[in-house]
Formats: structure tokens, sequence, C-alpha cells
């Protein structure tokens, strides 16, 4: 990166480890028209080397809190702005309009989980989680020199608002009660809800191929272990989904399924979370009784 020209860039902080090695990664872009990008990686505050491996247990008399580990990602656009003029400007409109402002910065955070999700399979690491920008300690949309940004300081950057977590009454309550009926032994957690939560991650994170074959072995455990307990037009319009889904799952055996079927891909998953909800709106330990 040129030293006197500015890049922009969408940086993260994130409290825990993301899993690859600080450093710089260079991606090329995925689709057509996309443009190269480097993620700068750095781990902040984290626990002594000292401290770590030590072989023998040891007694304490007092507890104190461990140091964390802080993660800041820096994705930073590979090309320079004309002029600082012009980063002003670009800078300006994401600022004055959050709907453009949001998806720059979910665009940002799907392309840190690239690097993520490379690292997860070559380091076969399966706790190595994707990350979004509302799990984040702080997000922060700027411009900088090109050393300055990949040293994680700026020109002029702006912290993006967190978004208003309020929602309705029963939506907060609900899985509290639910999570305390499950460790009471009085509901179980279905395996069907973890699958299509994995099939919902591959669809956000631009995954089709991955999300076609989850959504497959989702739809199938959703009619197995819901029947009986949603209504028969509900079970019905799942089971109205396995043709399109099969089809998708079969291509991606192979390759990326055919971009007309990730659309209803996503739509049988959409139809696949509301049936869940709908048994888990349920009263604790009503839905386990049917």
């Amino acid at each position: 990166m040129a030293s006197e020209a500015s890049f922009a860039f969408v940086q993260f902080e994130f409290g825990f480890a993301l899993g690859p090695a600080d450093g710089r990664y260079l991606t090329q872009p995925v689709t057509e028209g996309g443009s190269r990008l480097v993620i700068v990686l750095r781990t902040l505050g984290a626990p002594q080397r000292r401290l770590l491996g030590r072989r023998r247990p040891r007694a304490v008399q007092r507890v104190d809190p461990e140091p964390v580990p802080t993660s800041r990602a820096s994705v930073i656009g590979a090309e320079p702005f004309e002029s600082n003029d012009a980063a002003d400007e670009w800078l300006g409109k994401l600022r004055a309009d959050e709907d453009a402002l949001r998806p720059a910065v979910e665009r940002a955070a799907g392309d840190l989980n690239r690097v993520i999700r490379v690292h997860r399979a070559v380091a076969a690491d399966p706790y190595a989680r994707d990350v979004s920008p509302d799990g984040a300690l702080t997000v922060r949309v700027g411009y900088g020199r090109g050393e300055q940004v990949a040293d994680g300081r700026f020109a002029v950057a702006y912290e993006v608002p967190r978004r208003d977590p309020r929602r309705r009454r029963v939506e907060r309550l609900s899985p509290q009660e639910h999570l305390a009926a499950v460790l009471a032994g009085r509901e179980e957690v279905l395996a069907c809800e973890e699958i299509v939560l994995r099939a919902r991650a591959d669809i956000e994170a631009g995954r089709s191929r991955e999300a076609a074959l989850q959504a497959r072995i989702a739809l199938e455990c959703v009619l197995s272990e819901l029947a009986g307990r949603l209504p028969g037009e509900a079970l019905a319009e799942l089971a109205g989904d396995r043709e399109t889904v099969s089809a998708a799952g079969n291509a991606a055996l192979e390759a990326d399924p055919p971009e007309h079927l990730e659309p209803a891909v996503e739509a049988a998953v959409g139809r696949m979370e509301a049936a869940i909800r709908r048994h888990r709106l349920s009263p604790p330990g009503e839905a386990s009784a049917r």
C-alpha cells in the first residue's frame, strides 16, 4: 500500500481470539466486480506467555479476573482513493445513510469470515467461529494512509452505533423460559434446531454450497422431529420444499448450486426457522408433551 494514499477500512474489535494468526492477508475478489482487500489481524491485551503452559495446578487464595485477548480486525480496500476529498465524500455518504452503512459493515464482516472459514478448514479448528457486527465490542468505519491503517490507526473514522436490541417482551423472555425448561429436563433441544442454525449461518456468509447441503439435512430433520408437534398443514408446507432443496443439495455435492435455486433454499430455511419458532413459542413443557 502506498504510504501517502488513503484507503477505506472497516475495523472490528472482538473480546476473543478469532483463530487465524496475526498478520496481513491479501484476498482476491470472489465475485465478478468485487475488489481486492487487505485484512489485518492483531491481538491486543493477550495473557502473558510466561503464565501459559504451567505443568502443575497451583493453589490460589483469591480469584482475580483473568486478562482476555482482544482481537482487532481491519478490512481495508486495496485500491486507494483518488484524493482526500474523495475519501471524505465516501465516508460522509456512509455516515449520513444507514441504509448504505449497514450493508458496508456486513460485507466487511463477511470478508473477515472468509478468512476465518479458510483457517477453520486448513487448521482443522472447529471452534473458530464466524463473527457478526452485532457481536463486536466496537465497529469503526473510516480511512487513512496505508501503513497507518495497517497498524490499526486512521486519519478519520466514526464508530458505528449498535443496533437497537429492543424486542417484544415475549421474544426476550421465551428463550430464557425454554432454557430453564431444557436444563430442568422438561424439554429437549432438537437436532434440527442446531442444523437449521448452521444452514442460516452459511446463507448469511454467502456459502451457497454449504447452505444447500445443510438445508437438505435440516429439512428432513425438521420433518421428522416436528411430526406430531405442528399442525398437518405446516408440515405439508415444509414437505413441499423437498424437491427444490434436494435438487440444490444434489448439485452442491459437485459445485455451487445453480443461482436460481439459491433463493429457494433461503426461503425453505426461513420456513424451517418459522416452524421451529412456532414450536418454541408454545409454553415450556407443552411442546414436548404433545
